[in-house]
């Protein structure tokens, strides 16, 4: 795009339950309806706004189609405003396959774009698997980048959608750390990365960053470990404009709400990212848990069952 466009912008928060469609679905729909009577045209939803995240394998086994209920919710919503709204939900593919994607409707009520995130973290690995295109969404003038949670730290994002995209929509769960006592500050580093994760990228990618988020509290089994885990995601929706100041925010303790700005979608270079992997340094708590339990949740992945329908697709290919 080669002129700039005002557009005002909203990023839902949440405080989801764990596998309850419908509670999140409706608790989605009541904060874009407000976004939207405010006068929002383009809306972001969190991370897995159908479901949350935990480890808990359940929430891979009842994915939806893409044609299910979330995916009817953001085309409802989409023409019931006239507006773009996106956001990503676990989706089983005709493959059998199950990813975390990342759809955007138009306000004719239109799928026109998705993404699916790129390499699932931690625990996520026993959820879904990752995907490979270029998160990159065209819709009418303007190009859209999609970065969900951790692929707004890593430079790769980075490289494929810095100097390309006039907006990035994204949004994270992002899980806080225990406060055990041997774990430090890692809590307090953990939280500081999660809420600054969307700035630091708009300076990187050099576009404005749209940031939905999750608020709640959950618990789940800990991987490979009789402790039970007990936490909350970090919270943090807002707008950031192509410098990486933060136009609006809402924090974990805002609970159900949204952020909402207007920007100017505006396409640049950004600033030159690491040649590390991570946009981020992450600590060795996070290094040690994003090791191991990425092996660990692709092997209890793999045992998941396959829907019988899927497994006769893959024989017939």
């Amino acid at each position: 795009m080669n002129t700039t466009i005002k557009i005002r912008t909203a990023a839902v928060q949440i405080k989801a339950v764990l596998g309850n469609v419908d509670h999140n679905l409706e608790a989605c729909e009541r904060q874009a309806d407000r976004a939207a009577a405010a006068g929002a045209s383009w809306i972001a939803l969190p991370e897995f706004f159908s479901t949350g995240v935990a480890y808990r394998t359940d929430l891979s086994s009842n994915a939806a189609r893409i044609d299910g209920e979330p995916t009817r919710l953001l085309l409802d919503l989409a023409s019931r405003h006239g507006i773009h709204i996106g956001g990503s939900t676990l989706v089983r593919d005709d493959d059998g396959h199950v990813r975390n994607a990342f759809l955007l409707a138009s306000p004719e009520g239109r799928l026109i774009g998705r993404h699916d995130k790129d390499l699932p973290t931690m625990w996520e690995n026993a959820l879904y698997v990752g995907g490979t295109d270029p998160g990159r969404i065209q819709a009418g003038d303007l190009t859209v980048g999609v970065a969900l949670c951790w692929e707004l730290i890593r430079a790769q994002t980075v490289a494929r959608l810095a100097g390309q995209v006039d907006l990035v929509l994204g949004g994270s769960g992002w899980w806080s750390i225990p406060r055990w006592p041997f774990m430090g500050g890692a809590a307090a580093r953990n939280h500081r990365r999660a809420t600054t994760a969307p700035a630091v990228f708009a300076r990187h990618v050099g576009a404005p960053v749209v940031h939905a988020a999750h608020a709640g509290e959950f618990s789940c089994r800990f991987p490979l470990s009789p402790v039970t885990y007990r936490g909350h995601c970090e919270g943090g929706a807002q707008i950031c404009d192509a410098t990486g100041k933060v136009l609006d925010f809402k924090g974990r303790d805002d609970g159900d709400s949204y952020a909402m700005a207007d920007v100017d979608a505006i396409r640049s270079s950004g600033a030159l990212a690491s040649d590390r992997f991570w946009l981020q340094r992450r600590g060795a708590v996070a290094a040690a848990v994003w090791a191991y339990q990425n092996r660990h949740g692709r092997r209890v992945y793999d045992r998941l069952p396959m829907p019988e329908a899927a497994q006769s697709a893959a024989v017939v290919a």
